[in-house]
C-alpha cells in the first residue's frame, strides 16, 4: 500500500473525549493512524488501566476530570493540557459532547489549538436528533417522519393512532435518565413496550425522547458515510459502507462493517453539508427506504466516528489523516476505499453475535464466513499489542465480578 508522508515539523494532536463512553477504540484508532506517521498524539486517561494510554504510539496522557467539572473548569483543563504540550496542537474531539464544547468555546480554544472553523451552533444542532431533523426539513433532505412528545399522554395518543413498530430515540443520548440502563435507541413493537420504555428512560421535567417512523429492512438498508470537509465545505475524502453487525444488535454501533461504494449516499451527504457550511470530519448514517426508493438521514455526528478505521483508502488515507494534512497546510490526496474491506470490534462483535445467533439470524457457518475480508481490528494490532491485552483483561474482570454478584444473590 502506498504510504502517506508528512512534513518534517509535525504538530502534536490531543484526542478529546468528554463523556462517559465505551467506544474507546475510536480514540485508539486515531492514536495508531497518526502515531504510525510519526505524529505525537496525546490523550486523556480515565483510569490507571485504561487501554488507550498504554499504546506505544501515545506521546503522553492527562487525567480526565471532565465529568465532574463545570464548562469553565473543563476549558481551563484543556488549555492547561495544551500549555503542557508546549506548542500549537490539533484538537480532535471523539464524542458529541466534546464536539459541541469545542464549537461553543472556539474563540478561547483557538489561542492554543487548531481545529476546523465550524459555523457557530452547527455542532449542537447536528448532535441533537431534533436539531438534525429540523435541518433536514429546512434543506429538503429526506429523513424519517418524527414527533417529539412533551408528556406521557401524547405518547399514549400516538400509540393508539399509529401503526407500530416505531423507533424511540433519545434526542441527546447523554440525557437518558441516569441509572435507568435504557438504550438510546429502542424499537417498540407494541404500545406496552413503547410506554414501558418511556417510563424507564424519559425525564418528565426535561423531555428527551422522540418517536420516529420505523423504516423496514435489514442491515443491507443501513448506510454510513465518513468524510472530511475543508474550510469551503468541499469534501476532500469521503467513504461509504454498511453495518453488518451492531451492538446493541440491530440498533447500535458497528461491530462488523464493510466498505461498499454508494454514489447516491455520497452525493446526498456532500450536498447537504455544503448547504450547511459544514467543516471538519463527519460521521453520518442513512437508511434506504424501499417503500419510496429514498435514502433517509438517521443521525449525524459532527465529529470523527469510532468506526472511522473501517474506511481506509488504497493510499492509506482516512479522515483523521485528511484532517491533519489539511490543518497543517498539506495537500490531501484523493482516495477511495476498496470495496469489500471489513473492520471488526472484537469484544463487542462477540457479544452481538451471540444475540444474532439466539435470534436465529446467524449460524456458526455464517459467522465464520463473515470475517472474510477483515483487514483491521479495532483493538488487536501486531505492532501495538498492549491495549488489546488490557481490554481482554478488563473483560475477564467484569465477567468474574458479574458471576460473583450473581452467585451471592439469594
Amino acid at each position: 500500500m502506498p504510504t502517506i508522508t508528512l512534513a518534517s515539523n509535525k504538530l502534536p494532536v490531543l484526542v478529546l473525549q468528554m463523556s462517559r463512553g465505551r467506544l474507546h477504540h475510536g480514540q485508539l484508532g486515531i492514536v495508531r493512524s497518526l502515531g504510525r506517521l510519526g505524529v505525537p498524539v496525546w490523550v486523556f486517561r480515565t483510569g490507571p488501566w485504561a487501554p488507550v494510554p498504554r499504546s506505544r504510539f501515545v506521546a503522553g496522557s492527562f487525567e480526565s476530570h471532565f465529568l465532574s467539572r463545570t464548562p469553565e473548569q473543563s476549558l481551563e483543563q484543556l488549555l492547561l493540557a495544551g500549555r503542557h504540550i508546549g506548542q500549537r496542537t490539533i484538537l480532535i474531539p471523539t464524542d458529541d459532547v466534546g464536539a459541541v464544547f469545542v464549537n461553543e468555546h472556539a474563540d478561547a480554544l483557538a489561542e492554543q489549538f487548531d481545529f476546523p472553523d465550524q459555523p457557530a451552533g452547527l455542532a449542537r444542532r447536528l448532535a441533537s436528533k431534533k436539531g438534525m431533523y429540523e435541518l433536514c426539513k429546512q434543506f429538503g433532505v429526506p429523513t424519517p417522519e418524527t414527533i417529539f412528545p412533551r408528556n406521557r399522554a401524547e405518547v399514549e395518543a400516538f400509540a393508539r393512532s399509529t401503526a407500530l413498530p416505531v423507533a424511540v430515540k433519545a434526542i441527546e443520548a447523554g440525557r437518558i435518565r441516569p441509572h435507568s440502563g435504557a438504550q438510546s435507541v429502542f424499537i417498540a413493537h407494541s404500545a406496552s413496550e413503547l410506554l414501558d420504555y418511556y417510563d424507564c428512560a424519559e425525564n418528565a421535567e426535561q423531555p428527551n425522547l422522540m418517536l420516529q417512523e420505523y423504516i423496514p429492512g435489514g442491515a443491507e438498508s443501513v448506510w454510513m458515510f465518513n468524510g472530511y470537509f475543508d474550510a469551503h465545505s468541499d469534501c476532500l475524502v469521503g467513504f461509504t459502507g454498511q453495518k453488518l453487525r451492531q451492538n446493541p444488535p440491530y440498533t447500535g454501533a458497528t461491530t462488523l462493517g464493510m466498505c461498499v461504494p454508494n454514489v447516491a449516499v455520497e452525493e446526498a451527504t456532500c450536498g447537504f453539508m455544503k448547504a450547511l457550511g459544514y467543516r471538519g470530519i463527519l460521521d453520518i448514517g442513512w437508511r434506504y427506504d424501499i417503500r419510496d426508493g429514498q435514502y433517509k438521514v438517521l443521525d449525524a455526528n459532527p465529529r470523527i466516528g469510532a468506526t472511522f478505521r473501517l474506511f481506509v483508502g488504497t493510499n492509506g488515507m482516512d479522515v483523521a489523516r485528511a484532517l491533519y494534512l489539511d490543518l497543517t497546510g498539506q495537500a490531501v490526496p484523493r482516495s477511495r476505499a476498496p470495496g469489500g474491506r471489513k473492520w471488526v470490534v472484537e469484544n463487542q462483535d462477540a457479544t452481538a453475535s451471540l444475540v444474532y445467533w439466539k435470534d436465529r439470524k446467524l449460524t456458526p457457518g455464517q459467522w465464520a464466513r463473515s470475517f472474510r475480508g477483515v483487514r483491521e481490528a479495532a483493538w488487536f494490532a501486531g505492532d501495538d499489542p498492549l491495549p488489546f491485552a488490557i481490554m481482554c483483561g478488563a473483560g475477564v474482570v467484569r465477567t468474574l465480578r458479574a458471576w460473583r454478584g450473581a452467585k451471592d444473590t439469594p
